[in-house]
């Protein structure tokens, strides 16, 4: 009997594996050579896409990658730059934009969440990017925020013109418009993805939004700020350093690591935690505060978790705050190696605070001054129709036959997954949930950091699945992960990413970017996984991926679908009006 049980398990677990390891391929589509030189591409008029003073600065063949392409760089008026590359031997008549972190003010052509997409490393795709209509960086100073006209291009004016300018040159240099059109953006870029959905509909076929800044007022001010004042003294000394958050983590992980069935080291379901930071706080007399917090070092940790309340009416001002078994990754974002160490979400507050929050600039403000109220989020609520993209009416792109993926790392410490799990629900209140499931999909993904990295397997293709979706209507499912071989802010670089001649961008996540600094290809807050290498299917949200308990925890194979799970906490507070229709401000 024993063995007949074993038998039949065994053939259900390789049913379960098969399904959740079989990845729709996008359709054949011919190779499609151009029709017209690359240094006639300097000719292209593209003053009716941008304006007078719009053109094409240089056109030169040279290779990404390994790929031949037409590598063409503009500008449209007043000060938006992209550049395109367009491949000579190999376009399978696809387009794929790709957006910009940060405060962007560069053009960085990465692919993000697109691990083996054979179309992608083929050089299948034309590939364009901006840098948002300004210079400096993705940790600028936000003064351009001053610019009316550059606000506007920062919010949504430069990602749909560059998407113009490119199908323009696709369409001269081949001969014919590209067969589909993509999007795929993460932190900011997710922003974009979701700006381009609500705000134009019709400018792609598929679009990926990863861990979407969408509710970009309050993210880069009350989130932040409140991060980074929470790890703050009185002296201006941080708090709570790197080498007491694995400690910290140890605990959160013994709390709640199970939930999901295996002891993995990964917390699947953060809504389902419910760890007691008392757990791991030193007496108040302790000598040895080796294996414990002191209580200084605790109430940090708690008013991260918590967040920002008005001292008044204590309602929480922030959608959500980092989940439990996000500790690792607070690293080089608002936790610092030593004391007198700068922090990264001081450096992301202070720009959005002083030059684009508000109405009115406040260049002088600081951290310490800030006001943590209801008052400061009705404030910001004036720009909200401008930079934020959280309207959850999307019946156009429906109806265009548009497609949506997000997705979401769980231990993100940059951006709360709240968001992104409010914008899910916002969507299926207002639009039905019938509708939403026909072009909608949302992935959560255990232990993975903010846009990828982490403790959790965070190496994933969403592209191809995207692609099977538009082109051969073939909805996602299981989606599979695995362990990051090698490290970057946005995933493994892809085609587009290093072409021949050009400057490798700098850092785009970095909290401390000073002159003079060498480059690192890995963010401070991106920490190498110390758990094994695993793999792992990961399923629509709210569906949660359980443990058979048959095998290797670590193997893809021995997990299944299981039942739907709140997974992130979704709280009442004053901005949850936010996440209703409105109409978008065009300044």
């Amino acid at each position: 009997m024993k063995r007949w049980i074993s038998v039949v398990a065994a053939l259900a677990l390789a049913l379960v594996t098969q399904q959740a390891n079989a990845q729709p391929t996008p359709d054949t589509l011919n190779v499609v050579k151009p029709v017209a030189s690359c240094a006639s591409l300097s000719d292209v008029d593209l003053n009716e896409i941008g304006g007078d003073g719009s053109t094409v600065t240089a056109a030169v063949e040279t290779t990404s990658d390994g790929v031949k392409v037409c590598s063409v760089k503009g500008s449209l008026a007043p000060a938006i730059n992209f550049q395109v590359l367009l491949p000579i031997d190999s376009w399978t008549q696809r387009y794929l934009q790709v957006g910009c972190g940060g405060l962007c003010g560069q053009i960085t052509l990465r692919s993000g969440a697109s691990d083996s997409c054979k179309v992608l490393n083929d050089g299948g795709f034309v590939m364009a990017a901006t840098d948002m209509g300004h210079s400096g960086g993705m940790m600028n100073d936000g003064s351009w925020g001053l610019d009316d006209q550059k606000r506007v291009d920062f919010a949504y004016r430069a990602q749909h013109l560059t998407s113009e300018a490119a199908k323009t040159l696709i369409k001269i240099f081949y001969g014919q418009p590209q067969q589909y059109a993509y999007f795929n953006g993460c932190s900011d870029g997710g922003r974009e993805a979701l700006m381009e959905a609500m705000r134009f509909p019709n400018d792609f076929d598929g679009i990926i939004a990863g861990a979407p800044a969408m509710l970009f007022q309050v993210q880069n001010t009350l989130y932040h700020a409140w991060q980074a004042n929470a790890n703050t003294d009185a002296n201006g000394k941080v708090i709570l350093l790197a080498d007491r958050l694995p400690l910290l983590h140890k605990a959160a992980i013994k709390a709640c690591d199970t939930l999901d069935g295996a002891k993995d080291g990964l917390i699947a379901n953060p809504a389902a935690c419910h760890f007691d930071l008392a757990t791991i706080t030193c007496a108040a007399n302790a000598t040895d505060t080796s294996a414990c917090l002191i209580p200084a070092e605790a109430d940090v940790a708690r008013k991260f978790y918590t967040g920002p309340q008005d001292p008044k009416t204590g309602a929480y001002l922030t959608a959500g705050q980092p989940q439990y078994g996000s500790e690792l990754e607070w690293a080089g974002v608002y936790v610092a190696d030593k004391a007198d160490g700068s922090l990264m979400s001081t450096n992301a507050a202070l720009p959005v605070i002083r030059y684009l929050a508000f109405k009115q600039p406040q260049p002088d403000a600081t951290l310490a001054s800030f006001s943590f109220s209801e008052a400061t989020l009705d404030a910001l609520r004036t720009r909200h129709s401008l930079f934020d993209a959280t309207n959850p009416d999307l019946s156009a792109f429906e109806q265009s036959g548009g497609k949506l993926i997000m997705w979401h790392g769980l231990a993100d410490p940059h951006i709360s997954p709240a968001n992104t799990v409010a914008l899910h629900k916002a969507m299926i209140a207002q639009m039905g949930r019938k509708a939403v499931q026909g072009f909608e999909r949302l992935y959560l993904l255990p232990g993975v950091a903010h846009c990828g990295n982490g403790q959790g397997p965070s190496n994933l293709d969403l592209l191809t699945p995207m692609m099977s979706w538009v082109e051969g209507h073939n909805a996602p499912d299981a989606v599979m992960t695995h362990s990051a071989s090698q490290s970057s802010d946005f995933g493994t670089p892809r085609f587009g990413s290093n072409v021949a001649g050009d400057t490798p961008p700098k850092d785009a996540m970095r909290g401390d970017n000073t002159k003079g600094e060498k480059q690192r290809r890995k963010p401070p807050m991106a920490q190498q996984s110390s758990l094994p290498t695993m793999s792992r299917p990961v399923y629509p949200y709210p569906a949660i991926t359980h443990y058979t308990g048959i095998g290797d925890v670590n193997d893809a194979a021995n997990w299944v679908k299981g039942d739907a799970a709140e997974i992130v906490h979704l709280r009442a507070w004053p901005g949850s009006n936010l996440f209703t229709p409105y109409t978008f401000s065009n300044q």
